[in-house]
């Protein structure tokens, strides 16, 4: 006989030997949901009116949710700035600045990873970008295989820490927080990841110089003014569309829905001037927008309202409609257009089924207290803060070998996520205590693009490699990189000032090796049928 206790343990074996079929994961949850809700109904868990909430809450949570309208422009945008040839100019650019010093290719593919990271959020594009641009050029002046293939993958998988990020704004959703919170914390692990892969490949220079040489001066083609005035192109327009969709954002002046759609209009005019067919009307337009844009700035912050700025950015929203009708007229952007498009529109489905399944799976593993069983389990481990997270972040890494940053957060976030609220309350406080355990979980949540056999971004660089370079190269080759992205971890975790720095009241956190958990059971809180809030 199946008793109620047994039910929560059963519904997460049973989603784990599914998986392991290989059937769609969406699908796959919404049918372990099902069975196991009609198993309780017979057994008398609960009534049959109770799996009304799995259409109440995927109508009033999902569907209804406004936060995820972020996803699709944030999708384009990348999909857009991935072909329009910024990233090519960019490592061309970086490589012969940096080329000269002892790995500079190398800390070119960082630095410009940690760019594009920042304008496009998608790891797929990165990899195959920066791969078949740097690879051939790292091979000729001598690197070493395994460096190559590891920097060139880890340096893609930055995206999915670095704002604005669609990792960030699925965890920001699922742990119900503040999307420009979460991207706030972001920062500082970002910046400190793009450090420690930058150390170590000074020190790969230190101890095996032969590893990573430079490139000699004769091999550049670009020095002085021109090599400059290369970089700042790829530079500026990059850090003006990085304002646009995350300075509005964090200066509270757009929602993130606002500033992913301003960032998708901004990605079609970058692409536009970008192009070698931009008319020189464009250009002329594109100078009056930016000088227009300037003044009604000005304006704005003296004259709050006046007439006169609205003149002024009527100007530029005329010109912006101008450059992306010349994107209409370019053959090129008219096909680039079409196809970022349709890789929104595939993405953007596959979330909204997998948040369905996830949906039908939740509702019923709560109406089976799986809640209060999962809340006991990781309140009993020992260790206290600490072994709580080790556990939960060793699990994760663990899932992610199997599961991609999307499944994980819409299957286990939602369930630990009210624990590690109870759990990490006490270290960082309540207000930021969540967004420490979303960017500690972000970060973790990276190696699943690098670790074998499952690592997409392996097998993104196998696809774009070429035949000379081994497989087991790609796989050893980012042997070392997961484990600095470990180290991150353990940073963010070791000192949470690491991510709540930036945020509007950072707390200090306190001695973890003084804390214990002690977290009262409690009966299973009532569903909320109800739209959600949002944040």
């Amino acid at each position: 006989m199946i008793t109620l206790e047994m039910m929560p343990p059963l519904m997460f074996g049973g989603l784990i030997l599914a998986m392991l079929i290989g059937f769609p994961v969406a699908f796959t949850l919404a049918a372990v949901g099902f069975s196991f809700g009609f198993l309780a109904i017979h057994l008398g868990f609960f009534d049959f009116s109770f799996m009304q909430a799995i259409p109440g809450r995927i109508f009033g949570s999902v569907l209804a949710n406004e936060l995820l309208l972020a996803i699709p422009f944030f999708t384009f945008m990348g999909a857009v700035l991935e072909r329009c040839g910024l990233a090519e100019d960019m490592l061309d650019s970086m490589g012969q600045l940096f080329g000269p010093v002892r790995g500079g290719l190398g800390y070119s593919v960082i630095i410009v990873g940690f760019i594009l990271g920042a304008i496009t959020g998608t790891v797929a594009a990165q990899v195959i970008a920066m791969a078949l641009i740097s690879m051939p050029v790292m091979i000729r002046y001598g690197y070493n295989m395994r460096y190559i293939t590891g920097v060139l993958a880890a340096s893609g998988t930055i995206t999915q820490l670095v704002p604005p990020s669609l990792v960030l704004i699925v965890l920001a959703d699922q742990l119900g927080k503040s999307v420009g919170d979460m991207y706030l914390g972001a920062w500082g692990p970002s910046l400190f990841q793009i450090a420690l892969f930058a150390g170590y490949t000074f020190l790969l220079g230190i101890i095996k110089p032969d590893h990573v040489p430079p490139v000699p001066r004769s091999a550049l083609t670009l020095t002085g003014w021109p090599l400059w005035r290369k970089c700042l192109m790829g530079i500026i327009p990059s850090a003006v569309l990085i304002f646009v969709v995350l300075g509005t954002m964090m200066l509270g002046l757009a929602t993130p829905t606002e500033a992913g759609a301003m960032g998708a209009v901004g990605a079609v005019v970058l692409a536009a001037i970008h192009h070698k067919e931009f008319s020189a009307a464009g250009n002329g337009i594109l100078l009056i927008g930016i000088v227009a844009a300037g003044v009604g700035t000005i304006l704005g912050i003296l004259y709050t309202g006046s007439f006169l700025f609205k003149i002024a950015f009527a100007i530029t929203y005329l010109a912006v409609i101008w450059i992306c009708l010349e994107a209409v007229r370019i053959p090129d952007l008219r096909d680039l257009i079409r196809q970022g498009y349709q890789s929104t529109m595939r993405l953007t489905s596959m979330v909204v089924f997998i948040l369905i399944g996830s949906t039908c799976f939740s509702v019923v593993f709560l109406g089976v207290s799986g809640g209060v069983w999962l809340e006991h389990m990781l309140t009993s481990v020992p260790g206290g803060v600490w072994g709580f997270l080790i556990f939960i972040n060793l699990f994760i890494f663990f899932l992610a070998f199997f599961l991609d940053f999307f499944e994980i957060a819409f299957i286990i976030l939602p369930m630990v996520a009210p624990i590690a609220q109870k759990v990490l309350a006490p270290v960082v406080g309540a207000d930021a205590a969540l967004i420490w355990f979303g960017v500690m979980l972000c970060v973790n949540m990276q190696t699943s693009f690098l670790h074998p056999p499952f690592g997409f971004a392996l097998f993104y660089l196998r696809g774009v490699a070429p035949k000379e370079v081994k497989s087991s190269d790609i796989y050893w080759g980012a042997i070392p990189w997961i484990g600095l992205q470990v180290i991150m971890v353990a940073l963010v975790i070791a000192f949470p000032w690491t991510v709540t720095v930036l945020l509007d009241k950072p707390v200090s956190a306190e001695d973890i090796s003084k804390i214990r958990i002690e977290v009262p059971q409690i009966e299973l809180p009532p569903l909320d049928l109800g739209p959600r809030k949002q944040q």
